[in-house]
């Protein structure tokens, strides 16, 4: 394609901005978003305002280029026709069925791109498709609501399980639940549909239950989990030494799992790693079960497979510092899970990016070098005064472009990238927090207490020097 010239500077200067706004374009064109929403949504319906539209929206507070969803929609009075009181009204309506079909579609299209420009990581385990399983809790929003105005605890929307593909690092399935207090073990039977034969499905003893992994195996599809503690089973042999990994020493045992509705019963392999350090609930010891075939993945490679399920934990926490993933001013569990959809949306086209940046520099070097927190900042920094220079209807063309195009365009700017304008530091180890004692004062002058520092290190110094 042939761009303006004031196209290419941003490209030259800014490239994640460009390649962030290009891939929204093609992944939530209008039309498409349009029709998503006339297909799975039940009740709700579209008149003067399009579900593309609040899309748009809400996209833009969660990248934080508008801080809330109000300022959001004082800069799209001529997108947006209705009233602020509308807005609020169709996101509070948004149904979780639509949002979660919001973030499928946004993971296929995702995918599909990373796939063209080659950019998957290294997979877990080869031969098996990896997935993460793990819940996410939303955070406590604002009391605007008039049931919330009574009471000082916490309001919680809601909670969501979620699927991560590692090796594209895609968000590939939300399963959303409005009800913050009930148990995460009741929306698996959701999420089963999404876990494909010959996947393998890593998570934590949350979703060890008995009902759970007779449905995966039914599937065809493998698991690592660690063992809930009141799991039942029956060993077949004893525990036997199967090596050391980086945390512990790892023993083997093969046991047995019945179905209690069926009474089939299932031969897994338990794995136990005695730990280096305890856990921070106190555990010396963790156990694991694994339908893995031994001579696929030995007892050592499972106890380290498992390990990778804090790979969504991560992305959990750049949504939350990086993007907006929990928009307190959403009261309504409907709107916040939906935000909350909208986020992982971002995060998917972000892994779409990364994934172009993998194909130009490597994952080592991508892995190593490349901060998503300063990829993000460039272009949240950057998006609004873009837009100014740039309107939308220069960015039209890429919502006829097909992947295989796209994903070329992405690695061309990609490769132009300065990776040093995206450093990433090392973290060093935190230092133990100093315990305040309570305050005896309302406040207190900070340059005072500076002045104070001082002199006090003036008179050792002198002191010192004394004779």
């Amino acid at each position: 394609m042939v761009f303006s010239e004031v196209f290419e500077r941003f490209v030259a200067e800014t490239p994640a901005c460009v390649m962030y706004r290009a891939t929204m374009e093609n992944m939530f064109a209008p039309a498409v978003i349009d029709d998503l929403f006339n297909r799975t949504a039940e009740r709700q319906y579209e008149r003067e305002l399009l579900f593309s539209s609040l899309v748009s929206l809400v996209s833009r507070v969660v990248m934080r280029i508008h801080p809330s969803v109000h300022a959001a929609y004082q800069k799209s009075l001529g997108e947006i026709s209705v009233s602020v009181k509308a807005l609020y009204d169709k996101l509070s309506h948004v149904e979780p069925n639509t949002s979660r079909a919001l973030v499928q579609h946004s993971a296929r299209e995702a995918a599909e791109l990373v796939n063209c420009s080659k950019g998957t990581r290294k997979p877990l385990l080869e031969g098996f498709p990896a997935r993460i399983l793990d819940g996410n809790h939303l955070g406590k929003t604002h009391h605007r609501l008039k049931v919330l105005q009574a009471t000082a605890a916490g309001a919680l929307p809601g909670h969501s399980l979620v699927l991560l593909d590692p090796e594209r690092m895609i968000i590939e399935d939300v399963v959303c639940c409005e009800d913050a207090h009930a148990q995460e073990r009741t929306m698996l039977a959701d999420m089963l549909p999404s876990i494909a034969r010959g996947d393998l499905l890593i998570d934590d003893r949350n979703f060890c239950t008995l009902g759970f992994l007779f449905a995966v195996m039914d599937r065809g599809a493998y698991f690592i989990t660690r063992q809930h503690g009141r799991m039942p089973w029956t060993p077949v042999t004893k525990p036997r030494y199967a090596g050391r990994t980086e945390t512990g020493v790892v023993y083997r045992q093969d046991v047995e799992l019945r179905d209690p509705e069926t009474g089939r019963i299932k031969r897994l392999r338990r794995i136990t790693v005695k730990l280096n350090k305890p856990t921070r609930d106190g555990d010396a010891e963790i156990h694991l079960l694994t339908n893995l075939p031994l001579r696929r993945a030995s007892a050592t490679q499972v106890a380290e497979l498992y390990r990778d399920r804090w790979t969504l934990e991560t992305a959990f926490q750049e949504m939350t510092t990086q993007l907006r993933c929990e928009l307190q001013s959403l009261g309504y569990p409907k709107a916040a899970l939906f935000g909350f959809c909208v986020a992982v949306c971002c995060y998917n086209v972000l892994a779409a990016l990364k994934g172009a940046l993998r194909s130009t520099y490597g994952e080592e070097t991508i892995q190593a070098k490349v901060s998503n927190y300063f990829l993000t900042d460039e272009i949240t920094g950057t998006y609004r005064g873009m837009m100014v220079a740039l309107p939308p209807a220069e960015w039209r063309a890429f919502q006829s472009m097909s992947k295989t195009e796209l994903a070329a365009q992405l690695c061309e700017w990609a490769g132009g990238a300065d990776l040093s304008t995206y450093p990433k530091h090392k973290w060093a180890p935190k230092k133990p927090k100093q315990t305040r004692p309570n305050a005896q004062f309302q406040h207190v002058s900070t340059a005072r207490l500076l002045d104070e520092e001082r002199i006090r290190k003036i008179t050792e110094m002198s002191e010192c020097r004394t004779p």
